[in-house]
């Protein structure tokens, strides 16, 4: 297991940042870690690269302890914090060999990240002279530099234009491909607030609301799921039990006005049965759209009020 974290905690003052945070992931996943303002992501994530310590429980990266083992962890972790911290007076290549020889680190590693990373058309830049997009790329490289096996990033493309993103993105997702060797990429846990970022790159998707884990999803599981949703507009209102005739129908919910948000629990499209409820009770269906029941609907379900 590359990742394990067991009943971890943590509390400033008053404020409890976790309560009871529990998860695994497995070598070669690439698990996206969702959650509102506040919710405790970035005290997890300092935590798992031992910058903070909880109050209480446990955490394990390659099976190693970070209680008893927390210098062989870092070995062991690339970490690109929420705001880069970069010696920007510093040209790429200087930066990048300043950070090797503090790791002791052969310097041909120095063009492998360069190249890995995008890097070659600006390696002789001051990184100042560098777009915002760049600035993330030599933060990823430093974050390589001494090939670990996990790689922990915080909001890794916060402030990136569109092209930028896609750039990005797809780096993240090569760094967690298999090897040619048939081994497991490397395991990429990545804090984001942006729910697309999470479709685009991972494998798994874990939610966290006020210091706790709320939905810890497949990605493809969560697709392929047996629920859908329904948005339909009345010409007037209806009470809200009186839908419950429908069937497969989990809730019905009035989001306003003459507006309704139906789930059902089956794939198969219920549209034709929500015209004909309205046909049979004397109402007109003035639009009726299916939703997909995708991440950021679960987010909103799990993180509001």
């Amino acid at each position: 297991m590359s990742i394990h974290v067991s009943n971890i905690s943590k509390s400033f003052g008053t404020q409890q940042a976790l309560n009871n945070i529990g998860f695994e992931i497995k070598a070669g996943e690439i698990v996206g870690f969702l959650g509102p303002n506040g919710a405790g992501k970035s005290t997890l994530m300092k935590i798992l690269t031992g910058y903070l310590e909880a109050d209480s429980g446990e955490v394990k990266i390659c099976d190693l302890d970070l209680n008893e083992q927390k210098d062989g962890i870092q070995q062991k972790i690339g970490y690109l914090p929420e705001h880069n911290p970069l010696y920007t007076e510093m040209y790429v290549r200087e930066y990048l060999a300043f950070n090797a020889s503090i790791y002791n680190i052969d310097k041909k590693r120095i063009e492998e990240v360069i190249k890995l990373t995008g890097l070659t058309p600006e390696a002789n830049k001051k990184i100042d002279q560098l777009s915002k997009g760049y600035r993330q790329r030599v933060g990823l490289a430093e974050a390589l530099l001494h090939d670990p096996d996990v790689l922990i990033l915080d909001e890794p493309t916060t402030g990136l234009d569109p092209n930028q993103l896609v750039e990005i993105r797809s780096l993240i997702r090569n760094i967690g491909k298999a090897r040619a060797d048939g081994k497991p990429g490397k395991t990429v846990f990545l804090s984001t607030h942006i729910m697309q970022e999470v479709e685009a790159i991972c494998d798994r998707v874990i939610i966290i609301n006020k210091g706790e884990v709320v939905a810890d999803k497949n990605l493809k599981e969560l697709r392929d799921e047996d629920e859908q949703v329904i948005a339909v507009e009345f010409d007037y209102r209806i009470e809200e039990v009186a839908l419950q005739k429908l069937p497969n129908l989990v809730t019905a919910k009035n989001i306003g006005g003459f507006h309704y948000e139906l789930v059902f629990d089956t794939k198969t499209d219920m549209r034709p049965a929500v015209f004909d409820f309205a046909h049979d009770n004397g109402l007109k269906t003035l639009q009726l759209n299916q939703k997909t029941k995708n991440l950021e609907s679960l987010f909103s379900e799990l993180t509001s009020a």
